[in-house]
């Protein structure tokens, strides 16, 4: 079910919603094989009528499961919108799209959350990435017999 505000509710009283909304209505289309969601997002927001807009402020907080570009471990990458808030405009050539007299704040915080997204995941900030070879290891020889050396052997033996 998406999060969806019923402007009727807020002609009196300012409204409080919490909890969890499932990835399948977030709909996130990430494309990157670095990043995934895997984890509700958790929602934390106060929603308050004004005269020609809705004013929503909050927290969201997603988990998101990366991979580090640098050394292509796993982590877990907390992202939090804290705070978060939009004035939607409910008049006027960008007045947001009322059905029923509810607004849906999904699309909203799709695209918040995905501007949030990390461009380079990281799994601390000083990954030196793969840690590098010896010039021994890269002597190993190939194959299941072990009986032939590697190609690299060769091009070490020369004199350049």
């Amino acid at each position: 079910m998406a999060l969806i505000v019923n402007l009727r509710q807020l002609e009196h009283r300012n409204q409080a919603l919490r909890g969890d909304l499932p990835l399948a209505e977030l709909d996130l289309d990430t494309r990157d094989a670095l990043i995934r969601a895997a984890h509700p997002l958790h929602y934390d927001l106060e929603m308050e009528r004004l005269e020609d807009c809705l004013l929503v402020q909050g927290r969201l907080q997603l988990r998101l499961e990366c991979e580090c570009v640098r050394c292509l471990q796993p982590f877990v990458f907390e992202l939090e919108l804290d705070p978060w808030s939009q004035a939607l405009p409910l008049e006027g050539e960008d007045a947001v799209p009322i059905k029923n007299d509810c607004v849906d704040l999904t699309p909203l915080m799709r695209e918040d959350i995905l501007l949030g997204f990390p461009q380079h995941p990281l799994c601390r900030p000083d990954c030196g990435g793969f840690k590098k070879a010896s010039v021994g290891e890269a002597l190993k020889t190939v194959g299941p017999d072990q009986s032939r050396p590697a190609a690299w052997v060769e091009l070490n033996k020369l004199k350049l």
